[in-house]
């Protein structure tokens, strides 16, 4: 069974494949920060970290449903992520000195990811059902960190561009110190919430598998 992935996120990407999955890859064309404020006000209060990764997962994978359903025949996946320190939602840093500045706040101490996931069931090519889910890790940076190294990763541009400021798949994977949850969930993509997902639309998991990657894989060990 084929899996679309609401995204263009090689971390999210390579997650799968690293489990035997190869997506298609289809860009959702949602306006984030119109879609927050729409839903903030219909409830009018603010959404919690849990509501926002879950509320933009689903508009994600809708928005692929809608413009892209006359050639899906599968599941479309949707996700979000947020870290969270102290509180505060810790979204991409961009700049070099917010991200250090993140990086000694976050030094020996742990922040909070939320990976937000929505399922849409497309098979036979019609909407046939949806759920969501919400996965928490929790990510401990190491406090013996030197502010020299974390200038040097900063230096490496990797953090820049990622929410939290860190990818504990890259070159930060050295500085975590410990991870309380799915470590999937905290590169952005849950596979445990994936796999309950497929399970309660009444697919099974492993239909998921792309034989063709489990060939490779195994002639991969061989060799």
């Amino acid at each position: 069974m084929r899996l679309y992935l609401a995204s263009t996120s090689p971390a999210r990407l390579s997650v799968l494949r690293g489990a035997g999955i190869e997506p298609v890859c289809l860009a959702p064309d949602v306006d984030e920060e119109a879609a927050v404020a729409e839903r903030e006000s219909e409830l009018g209060r603010p959404l919690t970290a849990p509501e926002l990764t879950q509320h933009l997962g689903r508009l994600k994978a809708e928005d692929v449903v809608r413009r892209h359903g006359d050639r899906i025949d599968g599941l479309v996946l949707g996700g979000d992520s947020m870290f969270l320190l102290d509180g505060e939602i810790l979204g991409k840093p961009h700049l070099p000195g917010v991200a250090l500045d993140r990086a000694k706040r976050h030094r020996g101490r742990t922040g909070v990811l939320h990976s937000g996931h929505w399922l849409v069931d497309c098979t036979g090519g019609a909407v046939r059902g949806a759920a969501g889910a919400v996965d928490t890790a929790r990510v401990m940076l190491s406090a013996d960190l030197g502010d020299a190294e974390l200038e040097a990763y900063v230096g490496t541009g990797e953090p820049l561009e990622l929410a939290g400021g860190f990818a504990i798949d890259g070159l930060a994977g050295a500085f975590i110190e410990r991870i309380e949850g799915a470590p999937s969930c905290v590169i952005g993509l849950s596979l445990p919430a994936l796999r309950r997902l497929v399970i309660g639309l009444g697919h099974e998991y492993p239909s998921l598998w792309d034989g063709e990657a489990r060939v490779d894989r195994r002639g991969e060990e061989a060799t």
